[in-house]
This record gives C-alpha cells, sequence and structure tokens, in this order.
C-alpha cells in the first residue's frame, strides 16, 4: 500500500503539494489528473523518493520512506516500474542496451540471460522487430513500448508509474499505448499489478482507469471513480472533464 499523510512540498515560493493524503493499494489502477504544474508528476517523485516532502510522511507497505538513505529506498523503489514522459530512452544505445541496461545494473545475469529477458520482453510488447534500432529511428509510439520494456526489465514491479504515457502521440497511437496499459494491468486484485498514470488528457484515463484523483493548486479536490466524477459540482473541473460529456469515451 501507498499512503500519503499530510505532505507538503514547495519549490521556492511555489507550493506544489498542500497537506496532501491519500491512500492507495499496489492493484488499483489510478489516473492522476490536472492542470500543468499542478504537483502530478511530484506525486510519482515522491513516492520513489527522488523528492522528498518539506513536511508530512510518505509510506510504503507501512514503511516512512521520507528519512531513508539512498541505500534504504533501493528495496521501496523495487516495488515500481517507472515510464517518464517522451520515454527518456538513451540515444547512443539501441533497443537492445536500452532495455538491457538496468539488467546489467542491477541484476547478476549472464549475457546469455540478458539477451533471453531482452528478447522475452520486446516480443511481449511486440516490437522484437526493432531490436536493432536506434531511438532516433523509432516513431513515438515504438519509443514508449521500448520505454515500458526497459521499465519492467530489471524486476517485477507491484505497480507501474507512467508520467503521461500519451502525450504527444496522435490518436491511434496513444489508444495502441492505452491498450498496452491495461493488457500489463489485466487480471483480478489483490493479486494483479496495477499503476498510476500521471496525465492532463481526461479522454485517455477513462480508458485504463478506475479511480480518478485530481489535483489543482497543490490540493486534492476529487478522489473518485467514474460515475463520482460525472456528477461533481465543481465549476472548473466540469470543464476540465467536458470532452467526457462531448464523446462519451466511457462505454
Amino acid at each position: 500500500m501507498i499512503e500519503f499523510k499530510n505532505v507538503t512540498l514547495s519549490y521556492g515560493h511555489h507550493v506544489v503539494l498542500h497537506d496532501v493524503s491519500f491512500k492507495c493499494h499496489f492493484y488499483e489502477k489510478i489516473a492522476i489528473l490536472g492542470g500543468s504544474g499542478g504537483g502530478k508528476t511530484t506525486i510519482l517523485k515522491l513516492i520513489l523518493g527522488l523528492v522528498r516532502p518539506d513536511s508530512g510522511h510518505i509510506l510504503i507497505d507501512g514503511e516512512d520512506i521520507t528519512t531513508l538513505s539512498e541505500a534504504g529506498l533501493r528495496d521501496p523503489r523495487m516495488k515500481f516500474s517507472i515510464v517518464f514522459q517522451e520515454g527518456a530512452l538513451f540515444d547512443s544505445m539501441n533497443v537492445r542496451e536500452n532495455v538491457a541496461f538496468s539488467l546489467r545494473e542491477y541484476t547478476n545475469d549472464s549475457e546469455e540471460e540478458i539477451e533471453k529477458r531482452v528478447r522475452e520482453l520486446l516480443k511481449i510488447l511486440k516490437i522484437e522487430g526493432a531490436i536493432e534500432l536506434m531511438p532516433e529511428e523509432l516513431s513515438g509510439g515504438m519509443q514508449r513500448r521500448v520505454a515500458i520494456a526497459r521499465s519492467l526489465a530489471a524486476c517485477e514491479p507491484r505497480m507501474m508509474l507512467y508520467d503521461e504515457a500519451t502525450t504527444g502521440l496522435d490518436p491511434l497511437t496513444a489508444d495502441n499505448i492505452c491498450n498496452l496499459i491495461n493488457e500489463l494491468a489485466k487480471g483480478e486484485p489483490p493479486g494483479r499489478a496495477g499503476f498510476l498514470i500521471v496525465t492532463h488528457k481526461v479522454a485517455d484515463a477513462v480508458k485504463v482507469a478506475e479511480r480518478y484523483i485530481f489535483i489543482r493548486n497543490g490540493n486534492i479536490i476529487f478522489d473518485g471513480d467514474i460515475e463520482e466524477l460525472k456528477e461533481t459540482e465543481d465549476p472548473v473541473l466540469k470543464q476540465f472533464i467536458n470532452e467526457l460529456f462531448v464523446c462519451d469515451v466511457s462505454n
């Protein structure tokens, strides 16, 4: 379980999160939504201990990670795999080397074992034919798939973290990535690995998530399911999710 307890974080005079509290299980499928600069990605960074709050506590399976050293953060971090915005692939490495990087960094696997694992992941993500290509030779959708393969390589995560997984993609490619996210989270709770996806695209969030958390001005203004979301009376939130009522993407 992940638990935020009264978490506040500022960058200089800018308050990114203010007294934020919520709980979620690893098997949940959650979208974190809100405007640009609203603190969405910061939540992912806090979960991984990449940034630390000014006040409050973050518990992973009951362990407060806010005071852990870098060495102490290793085990909590291994519960997650993260796919960063735009994929963040290593430009100087081909697909094989990008996916193998974490295996070489964090395991004692032989080169033969690494090659086998890389090919298995690329096959699962349906991009095995791209194994020799460089990132610049890949489409945006293929780059995201390689990034997902790399994130899965070194561990079997209990939860996936996606930072703007469909941003910058055309509608068809974005839809394919949403389908992939659902495929990786298939199964029934509590056995499945769920996800937290940060996005500003409500239509894509509805295709994958079962719970929606909206952040505005550093505060959680909504936390609920799709039916509760549609019934909100918050005028700003209603404007933000207007696309749901223009195109019924929930059915």
